[in-house]
C-alpha cells in the first residue's frame, strides 16, 4: 500500500493553477498514480468541453482507466486539489482507487462559488420530491433486462 506523496499533490495544484491561467475550467486538478508512477492527469475543463461531466477526477479517471485498460483503479492512488464533488466521489467509488487524497475542501470550494451542499442534500430527500423531480414509472422490458442479467453465467462484474 502506497502512502502520501506531496509530488503529487503539488502536480494536482500546479494542473488547478495552469487551468484557470489559461481559462479551460474551474480550479480542479487530478492526478491518478499507480506504483508510485502517474498514471493520468486531469483538470476541470466543463466550460471548454460544454460538458458537465468534466471535472478534474473524471477526466482523470477515464484517462487511467483507458492507460490500464481496467474500467477500476485497483492500487491507485488519486490526487485532487479539492475534495471530490458527489458526482466525482461516486465515479471514484466505482472506481475502486486505493486511496483519496485532496487538498481543498468542499467547503472551501463553497466559498468560492462552487457549492455542491445542494447536492449532497438531494440524497437524502425522496426522489418525487428532489429539485429535480424523478419519477418512477416502472416498465417490464427493464425488469426484464435485470433478470438476464442476474441470469448470465458469463459476466463481468463491477
Amino acid at each position: 500500500m502506497s502512502s502520501y506523496n506531496q509530488k503529487y499533490m503539488d502536480e494536482a495544484i500546479a494542473l488547478s493553477l495552469e487551468n484557470v491561467e489559461k481559462g479551460n475550467g474551474g480550479p480542479f486538478g487530478a492526478v491518478i498514480v499507480k506504483d508510485d508512477s502517474v498514471v493520468a492527469r486531469g483538470a476541470n475543463s466543463v466550460t471548454a468541453r460544454n460538458d458537465p461531466t468534466a471535472h478534474a477526477e473524471v477526466v482523470a479517471i477515464r484517462q487511467a482507466c483507458a492507460v490500464l485498460k481496467s474500467f477500476q483503479l485497483t492500487g491507485c492512488q488519486v490526487y485532487s486539489s479539492c475534495e471530490p464533488c458527489p458526482m466525482c466521489l461516486g465515479a471514484l467509488m466505482w472506481a475502486r482507487p486505493e486511496k483519496i487524497y485532496y487538498a481543498n475542501t468542499r467547503l472551501d470550494a463553497a466559498r468560492i462559488g462552487f457549492d455542491d451542499a445542494m447536492i449532497y442534500e438531494q440524497l437524502t430527500v425522496a426522489p418525487e420530491q428532489r429539485l429535480i423531480k424523478c419519477v418512477h414509472v416502472g416498465a417490464t422490458q427493464a425488469a426484464h433486462a435485470f433478470e438476464l442479467w442476474v441470469e448470465k453465467s458469463e459476466k463481468i462484474r463491477y
